[in-house]
């Protein structure tokens, strides 16, 4: 049975008639969302494959640093669906010198965890922000900061219409609500995110992305908060103790696919699909996870040893290989910073570990030299580079008219 999830309203925008679609509010109804025995299995196993990431996390030595490359590594593959290039070396590097080569794209990706990272901290602090409009549109703001989010109206609800895939509104692949609607139509969405409700938590932050999405409340980075708000749903209600899966690896690998099945709930009611979908990706993210998570903790325990039994190790070169996963790009005055000691006891920690193969100098140059821990990067950035299906690189210096459209549908989602 097909099931009706919103209605079409006749609107004007760039000159053009077109029909924008307004959901209903969650839960889906008529018929309601029901888990028939194959997604129940699909449910149970993604189930366990978060609680498997749990462990993960917990059984490395600092959740600190196990939290500090997946979340780069989330920020920078959700950017990438979103059409930018920058790698997480291309991050860390920056995070280490202030340089990059494709520095809108890298800040990008930093606005992305300052983003996260001030969200979690107002829902962990008794005072802060809860979950709710506020909160997002304050997470946007930080989202956007910078040149290229000056004109999209950082922080504020949309205030005109958009539209997503093709050149103008009047061909375009999806028509979101007209901005009118965009206030009640959110406010909805976060009293459903705070009412009870028979579905599974993790069923939920699933429906909960794609009602963000069909919103599409801002201007610009609706992609990017719409995952992120998935990462803060897991943790709210407690299916994760911190932001560990990169979920955006799972939608990237199946980009197409995540996109159409997104349009069959808009346009079918198909909520069944795309919670399949959905809830395959999440078991595949939380399984890539518990990998990455293994493979990290093994080689830090190799390295140690291996260390130990270099010519000349020191006690600030095994201190600095406990630094290492929270800070996997370092310069000479990084480390000079990160030991608390002078110039000639950092480099010879950094010889030491350039000695033993743990470190490697990544620019070639005498100078103003930068050194990554080669084989931790290595797993970490792996699958990190832009995939031939990601979107293309969005135009951004766009008239006002045609920085309305969220870069003239050209930023798919």
């Amino acid at each position: 049975m097909k099931r009706e999830t919103g209605i079409y309203k006749t609107t004007t925008t760039a000159g053009e008639t077109v029909r924008a679609f307004v959901p209903h509010p969650l839960p889906p109804l008529n018929p309601p969302l029901l888990l028939p025995e194959p997604l129940v299995a699909r449910l149970n196993a993604t189930t366990t494959a978060v609680q498997r990431l749990t462990l993960a996390g917990a059984m490395v030595p600092s959740a600190d640093w196990f939290l500090y490359g997946f979340v780069r590594k989330e920020a920078v593959l959700s950017s990438q669906i979103e059409g930018t290039q920058a790698t997480l070396q291309d991050v860390l590097t920056y995070e280490a010198t202030d340089r990059a080569q494709r520095l809108d794209d890298v800040r990008e990706v930093c606005n992305y965890v300052d983003a996260l990272t001030y969200a979690r901290r107002e829902l962990a602090n008794p005072k802060g922000l809860p979950l709710s409009v506020r909160l997002l549109c304050e997470a946007h703001r930080r989202l956007m900061q910078g040149a290229r989010g000056a004109d999209k109206q950082p922080g504020q609800l949309r205030r005109s219409q958009n539209w997503i895939g093709g050149t103008r509104p009047g061909n375009a692949r999806f028509v979101p609500p007209p901005p009118e609607e965009v206030p009640a139509a959110m406010a909805a969405l976060e009293k459903w995110l705070h009412r009870p409700d028979p579905l599974p938590p993790l069923v939920r932050a699933g429906l909960a992305h794609v009602q963000f999405e069909t919103i599409h409340p801002f201007l610009d980075g609706n992609g990017r908060l719409g995952r992120l708000l998935i990462a803060l749903l897991l943790e709210q209600w407690g299916l994760l103790p911190a932001p560990l899966l990169y979920l955006s690896l799972a939608f990237r690998r199946r980009q197409q696919e995540y996109y159409e099945r997104l349009s069959a709930v808009r346009s079918a009611g198909d909520w069944e699909g795309w919670t399949d979908f959905y809830l395959e990706c999440v078991r595949e993210a939380a399984e890539d996870g518990v990998a990455v998570a293994q493979q990290l903790f093994h080689l830090l325990g190799t390295h140690r040893k291996q260390l130990l039994e270099q010519r000349g190790v020191t006690i600030p070169a095994l201190q600095l290989l406990e630094l290492l996963p929270l800070h996997p790009v370092v310069t000479l005055n990084g480390v000079i910073e990160l030991l608390h000691t002078t110039k000639p006891t950092a480099s010879k920690a950094i010889a030491v570990l350039e000695a033993a193969g743990l470190l490697r100098e990544t620019t070639g140059r005498n100078r103003d030299r930068v050194y990554g821990y080669r084989e931790y990067l290595e797993v970490l950035t792996r699958d990190d580079a832009p995939g031939p299906h990601s979107a293309p690189e969005p135009a951004r210096a766009q008239s006002k008219s045609r920085s309305k459209s969220d870069s003239a549908g050209r930023r798919h989602h």
